[in-house]
């Protein structure tokens, strides 16, 4: 059985033993359930545990694989100016739908305060609301991006790693321009780290469904069904932000900037958009990204082993949304009020936290945490983690096929800004269904 079908029917079964426990005559449930609740606090902590390590190696990795800046010249600026503006463009996009649609907000005074107190204790949520009033200008929050000693924000286990994102991409931008054994010898260390954090996560995954089986059978059954409300608004939310990030920021992409017929792209890349939905992994996409970008799309090969490898690594729009939404969403549930510094600071740390995820289900889920921290939830960063892994799955999905769609696009941008056309290396013959008929390859090129 997949895994996503596993953590179906720990949702599902945590949801209707929980409500159980609130039946007349059933109460006797309820300190049961609670009672297995530090089991899933042990998974949020195993969680947490693999931040650093996979922030730290899948930055570096993510960077350093660009290559040598100075002989990529234009095509490795255009790829970074790419990353880096479609994923800003979706954390804001991500953070304006979640304010529109008051995320969070929907619980009464009483439930958010049985919430604050199971997630940690009144001292704590009154200190979390004294952070946010207290919160750093725009200004501050500009000086505090720079790292001044990213050890100890790596010792800090998560509070602090916005800086140390910034410091690594630094070290890694400089090992571009290094050569010989040295380099290669760190950039192989960095990736077995990576490697070994991607597996360490899938591992974890593997407990996703009994954690969230005993997470929200305790939730519900101390609060109620009022919480699950909550967390389908807050899936529909990430939801409407992934499509709104799609229909604002990369079908124009590209139609404008790579010339390419949503019908063309679609026949093209199809199956790649398929498998990184089924499968939550945009490592598990790559291979046959890679096929359908150069074989089917017409993107030069140079391009392709580029770009794409690149961006399964750090281009991760979806995930920017999904960070910003959650932050948002965690936020109202504490009754924290999300200043103008708060907003800069969810939209920046999201942005800098999509690029430290690994390729691979549930990495999102963990590095969320980053912008979680950045807001001032400190140790109740986690426990809010805890609340939406239980939807987590299926948004995962969504997310990963966002990201994908926003490689493949940016890699024909690029190919397009340097080559012109993606037409003269088209192979129609590998396309399923081949030769089309007039209409359809009208529609295919969206001749007029």
């Amino acid at each position: 059985m997949k895994l996503e079908k596993k953590i179906l029917i720990g949702l599902v079964v945590g949801i209707a033993i929980g409500g159980l426990s609130r039946a007349p005559g059933m109460h006797w449930l309820q300190p049961m359930l609670t009672g297995l609740e530090p089991l899933g606090t042990v998974f949020i902590r195993l969680i947490t545990m693999v931040v650093v390590p996979l922030v730290i190696a899948s930055v570096f990795v993510g960077v350093a694989s660009l290559g040598d800046i100075r002989s990529l010249g234009r095509i490795g600026g255009k790829t970074l100016a790419y990353f880096v503006g479609t994923t800003f463009a979706a954390a804001l996009i991500g953070l304006v739908v979640a304010a529109v649609a008051r995320v969070g907000t929907g619980l009464s005074g009483s439930e958010r305060d049985a919430l604050v107190s199971r997630l940690g204790d009144s001292a704590a949520g009154a200190s979390a609301a004294a952070q946010a009033a207290t919160a750093p200008t725009l200004g501050q929050t500009l000086v505090n991006m720079i790292p001044q000693n990213p050890f100890a924000s790596a010792a800090q286990g998560g509070a602090d790693l916005l800086p140390l994102i910034i410091a690594v991409c630094i070290f890694g931008a400089a090992s571009t321009l290094v050569s010989g054994d040295g380099r290669r010898t760190v950039l192989r260390f960095f990736e077995g780290v990576n490697e070994i954090s991607m597996v360490m996560v899938a591992w974890l995954m593997r407990l996703a469904p009994a954690a969230v089986f005993v997470l929200i059978a305790a939730m519900v059954a101390r609060s109620g069904l009022a919480m699950l409300g909550q967390l389908l608004s807050f899936a529909a939310v990430v939801v409407a932000a992934l499509a709104i990030h799609l229909g604002l920021v990369l079908l124009p992409a590209l139609r404008v900037g790579a010339n390419v017929g949503v019908g063309r792209f679609v026949k093209s890349v199809g199956d790649a958009i398929l498998l990184a939905f089924s499968t939550a992994s945009s490592n598990a996409a790559l291979p046959v990204s890679m096929e359908s970008a150069r074989d089917r799309l017409g993107i030069p090969d140079d391009i392709v082993s580029f770009v794409l490898p690149a961006g399964a690594s750090m281009n991760k729009n979806g995930s920017a949304a999904y960070k910003a939404v959650t932050a948002v969403f965690i936020a109202h549930l504490y009754g924290l009020s999300l200043t103008s510094g708060l907003m800069v600071t969810i939209v920046l740390m999201s942005t800098m936290a999509a690029f430290a995820g690994a390729g691979v289900p549930g990495s999102s889920l963990v590095t969320t945490l980053i912008v979680l921290n950045g807001i001032g939830l400190g140790p109740r960063a986690a426990a809010g983690i805890a609340l939406v892994a239980a939807v987590d799955r299926p948004i995962d999905m969504c997310r990963t096929a966002i990201n994908t769609i926003s490689n493949l696009v940016g890699a024909a941008w690029i190919a397009r800004s340097e080559r012109g056309s993606l037409s003269d290396t088209f192979d129609p013959e590998s396309i399923p269904g081949w030769p089309m008929s007039q209409d359809e390859h009208a529609a295919f090129y969206e001749v007029e």
